[in-house]
């Protein structure tokens, strides 16, 4: 063999060994992942030493198709736990890769999301050919020396066989590898779970404890309040726990605990455990309004298509309130707002907006309050307001973050031109996990104060806040294997408004305690409309 072919071949060796041991988590990249032996490649080259020549060749090709694919999911597989904390779902989370193509043109521009783009496209499809080619080239290696090719692939197989029985490990992880089949196996137990819970969350979603309640046997201790119901991005336990982010988060919290109590506010907290972690805040908030279990995009086209009766829908079902949502990360058009029962939604183009926008956010927070106070909740009206509000300044990269300015001086938004100039870029944030915790901590904070200053300044006697996180930030953030929990509150200033939910012994304040009460997010529309005097009437959805 010429030094060239030698150099070939050691570089296919190489790209066929890489691509049998890509790991399905990052936390698995380590230097004993090299020091592994490949399962995959042994049967593999068993196999094409059995083949004539012309057969070796396809089947090589395939063979190393596959094993590229199959590298391909295992790359994705990182992505999604690095940022949603799970793995990659083949049947339902092809329509998130191009949400993660707007995110990155809203957050860095058209020119950075098209090289991204372009990366993205060309690295399956090199690693996939990549592969083939590197396996059709050591399937002639094989060919031209069959008697090395024997042996060598005889001393692997004892190697493997004895490594796997024995459990031989390094680094913590076992040396007889088989990355390939477990990859597969994974993902046809993902698929068959997938198709199998979509049949049963549909069946689940028929029935509904409140279906068939009557408009008027819905929420009665809450008639004439102004409620609105407000999501914080990102707003997750690790804000309040984490000692790297939660002293200024608390600290803010405190702080306008107080202001608001000096106002006459009174709150209770808990947690609730979201069905999302890291993105996906659509997934929370269905959740959170429709009493079911709503953790993938399947489970959500299903609960969004029927009739079930949500938690903002039930106030327009009494006839008795007027509803809005206030959606500025809303940028197209948003069919669910039948759903939902809003009669009015201002998105993204409808709060009369003329700043900067601050990473993903449109818009900053107390903007946003601040329209809704102009456009709805200032206006006279003949009937209470029941609100359903989506803040994102806290949405990542949380570079720049917006900052608080004197209400008085909002106008159109323009003013905050010179404050996103100054502030920090995303690409400064995003690699640096210490300084995505501390402008992190910093919107949360900003957002909680936006809106605890909005209630402050326009909050009325039968004004009712309830606030919560939708899911955790992302994994960058949290660090691994974190909760799903996010504090959920209470504030008003009418006592018989919390009287209501004294058996949930929830912690007096705006910070949940450690031990505070902890439900799913699901469950949390059944016992508001309990506690608020509705009368369960089960029927179909």
């Amino acid at each position: 063999m010429s030094v060239r072919g030698g150099v070939g071949a050691g570089a296919a060796g190489l790209w066929l060994f890489g691509v049998l041991l890509v790991p399905d988590a990052l936390e698995d990249v380590t230097p004993g992942l090299w020091a592994r032996i490949p399962g995959e490649a042994v049967v593999g080259a068993a196999v094409l030493l059995m083949l004539p020549r012309r057969a070796r060749g396809w089947a090589a090709g395939v063979f190393g198709a596959v094993l590229g694919a199959l590298a391909v999911v295992n790359l994705l597989d990182i992505g999604f736990g690095e940022y949603l904390g799970r793995g990659f779902n083949p049947v339902l989370d092809w329509g998130l890769l191009d949400d993660a193509r707007s995110y990155l043109r809203d957050t860095t521009g058209p020119g950075t999301t098209w090289l991204a783009t372009a990366g993205a496209v060309l690295l399956p499809v090199a690693l996939v050919v990549g592969t083939a080619l590197a396996a059709v080239r050591l399937s002639r290696l094989l060919g031209c020396h069959p008697a090395v090719a024997n042996r060598s692939t005889l001393l692997a197989a004892t190697a493997w066989i004895t490594c796997a029985g024995l459990g031989v490990q390094l680094g913590g992880a076992p040396v007889a590898a088989d990355r390939a089949r477990e990859t597969l196996e994974s993902k046809a137990r993902t698929v068959r779970w997938t198709l199998r819970d979509e049949a049963a969350f549909a069946r689940e979603a028929q029935t509904d404890p409140f279906g068939a309640t009557p408009g008027g046997e819905l929420l009665p201790a809450l008639r004439g309040k102004d409620v609105v119901f407000a999501f914080i991005e990102s707003y997750g336990r690790t804000a309040v726990e984490d000692p790297a982010i939660a002293p200024g988060v608390t600290a803010t919290l405190d702080r306008r605990e107080r202001a608001l109590e000096a106002s006459g506010y009174r709150a209770r907290s808990g947690w609730l455990t979201s069905a999302t972690f890291g993105g996906s805040s659509w997934l929370g908030h269905s959740t959170f309004l429709s009493g079911l279990w709503v953790d993938n995009q399947a489970r959500y086209r299903t609960v969004t298509a029927g009739d079930r009766l949500t938690l903002t829908g039930a106030f327009r079902k009494t006839g008795a309130w007027d509803t809005v949502g206030v959606m500025p990360g809303v940028q197209k058009a948003w069919p669910e707002q039948r759903f939902f029962g809003l009669n009015t939604v201002y998105n993204a183009f409808g709060l009369g907006y003329e700043g900067p926008k601050f990473g993903w956010s449109t818009m900053p927070d107390q903007y946003a309050l601040e329209a809704f106070e102009r456009l709805e909740h200032g206006r006279e009206r003949d009937r209470p307001l029941m609100s359903e509000i989506i803040l994102t300044s806290s949405h990542q990269p949380w570079a720049p973050v917006p900052e608080m300015v004197d209400w008085d001086d909002l106008g159109d938004g323009s003013r905050f031109e010179s404050i996103e100039r100054a502030g920090h870029r995303s690409s400064e944030i995003a690699a640096d996990a210490g300084r995505s915790k501390e402008e992190y901590g910093r919107s949360i904070s900003y957002s909680v104060t936006s809106l605890t200053e909005w209630l402050e300044r326009y909050g009325t006697d039968d004004t009712v806040l309830v606030f919560l996180g939708d899911h955790q930030p992302l994994a960058k953030v949290t660090g691994p294997q974190p909760s799903r929990d996010v504090p959920v509150s209470i504030v008003a200033k009418d006592p018989k408004v919390l009287e209501r939910v004294e058996g949930w012994r929830w912690t007096e304040g705006l910070r949940p305690g450690e031990g505070a009460p902890v439900w799913r997010m699901s469950a949390f529309r059944d016992r508001f409309l309990t506690a608020y005097g509705s009368t369960p009437r089960p029927g179909g959805s």
